[in-house]
């Protein structure tokens, strides 16, 4: 088991836990599962596991939903999954960091993931994709639980702070992120909104501090957690000096050698050039950043066809992982495809089927996969290792799906 990481610099302190700055951002499907997250957290960081259809990740619980078109049961083995992902994860981490779960307020299940993440032990509970309001609710049979709010500007904080104020809870952390260089679903209304200059770091992170100020909140030391396109350990130290209390990365810790992901993911990430991004409207009514992979290019070539067709019809896999959903509810201005089958087919290393949600900036080692504790050392310290070998060069082609 790998051993704690120490820095110099301030600690990150949340829910009574003193983690080092660097926090590990959650992505699904099983992108960030307990390999991933276990082994972030085994180094004294924060690692994040994805809460959604986790399944994916247990050839047993699968084999029971092949084919089903039992959504209660779909549901039910998940649940199953996110238990055993958290169990796992804490088992891995050797009781060092803290383990955390994402769940996106988007998704059907939210509620349910929240309480199975509390019941099976997780260290925090990290909200995005829409405003959870809720969460002091969810989480009040468990004042252990740290619960962690992501938001993109002072507005969104604003409002989250002010609410839960009233129902005597306050976040644990806010984690910061930034529209213009995430990846995946991205904390922004529309796509056309997502350089607006109010979701700049230096904007929001001033912008809180004085909220915090007057809402006589200073003295409660909310960790404010930045997040979106950092790579560098230069940039770490400015957003410290610039008053962030850690960095979240996601992409970056998605193609290390611990990532959960088929390697065929990690390389597709790892070398994407800057003109293979691209920013769309996913099914879910948020704009996203992928690759353009083989499937990503034919659909975008589509979209506006798929979208003026749009109507309201069944899960396409009776799953309804979504609260709404483009595709399902005929929603002719979101995406117009199922979003769970790309993601899987990602998680899978299917290339040429597959969604592959990635930040917008570069990667702090170029197209070398390299572990875990590289990236958090050079993260904290600035020292790079030598990237002369590059793990797994080359995507692997995944053979022709058969006709059914």
């Amino acid at each position: 088991m790998s051993s704690v990481l120490h820095t110099a610099l301030e600690r990150l302190k949340v829910k009574g836990r003193s983690l080092l700055p660097i926090v590990q951002g959650g992505m699904g499907v099983g992108i960030s599962a307990h390999r991933l997250a276990g082994t972030v957290a085994s180094l004294g960081a924060f690692g994040t596991i994805s809460s959604v259809d986790l399944r994916r990740h247990h050839p047993d619980l699968m084999e029971q939903t092949k084919r089903s078109r039992d959504k209660a049961l779909i549901n039910e083995v998940n649940l199953v999954a996110l238990d055993r992902e958290i169990k796992a994860a804490k088992k891995l981490s050797g009781g060092n960091g803290a383990i955390g779960v994402n769940v996106m307020k988007a998704v059907e299940q939210y509620p349910e993931y929240i309480r199975q993440s509390c019941e099976s032990g997780a260290d925090a509970v990290v909200v995005g994709a829409g405003l959870p309001l809720d969460l002091p609710d969810l989480t009040a049979d468990f004042p252990n639980t740290a619960i962690i709010p992501i938001l993109s500007d002072v507005r969104g904080i604003a409002v989250i702070l002010k609410k839960w104020m009233r129902k005597n809870r306050l976040p644990d952390a806010i984690v910061i992120e930034n529209p213009r260089f995430a990846g995946g679903h991205l904390g922004s209304p529309t796509a056309d909104r997502i350089n607006d200059p109010s979701y700049a770091f230096p904007t929001v992170l001033e912008g809180t501090r004085q909220l915090l100020k007057d809402l006589d909140l200073e003295k409660e030391n909310i960790p404010l957690i930045t997040a979106g396109g950092i790579h560098s350990h230069e940039q770490f130290k400015e957003l410290l000096s610039l008053g962030a209390n850690a960095v979240q990365m996601g992409t970056p810790f998605a193609v290390s050698e611990e990532g959960d992901a088929h390697v065929n993911f990690k390389r597709v990430l790892a070398e994407a050039k800057p003109e293979d991004i691209v920013t769309f409207m996913s099914v879910a009514g948020l704009p996203a950043r992928a690759v353009r992979t083989p499937w990503l290019d034919n659909y975008l070539k589509n979209e506006a066809r798929l979208q003026n067709i749009a109507k309201v019809k069944p899960c396409t896999v009776a799953f309804d992982c979504l609260a709404q959903c483009g595709l399902r509810d005929g929603i002719s201005k979101q995406g117009q495809f199922c979003i769970d089958t790309r993601l899987a087919y990602a998680l899978e290393g299917d290339v040429n089927r597959g969604l592959f949600f990635r930040g917008a900036d570069k990667l702090p080692f170029g197209s070398a996969i390299r572990p875990v504790r590289e990236l958090i050392e050079y993260m904290l310290t600035g020292l790079r290792p030598a990237l002369s070998v590059v793990s797994n060069p080359g995507v692997r082609l995944m053979p022709e799906p058969v006709p059914a």
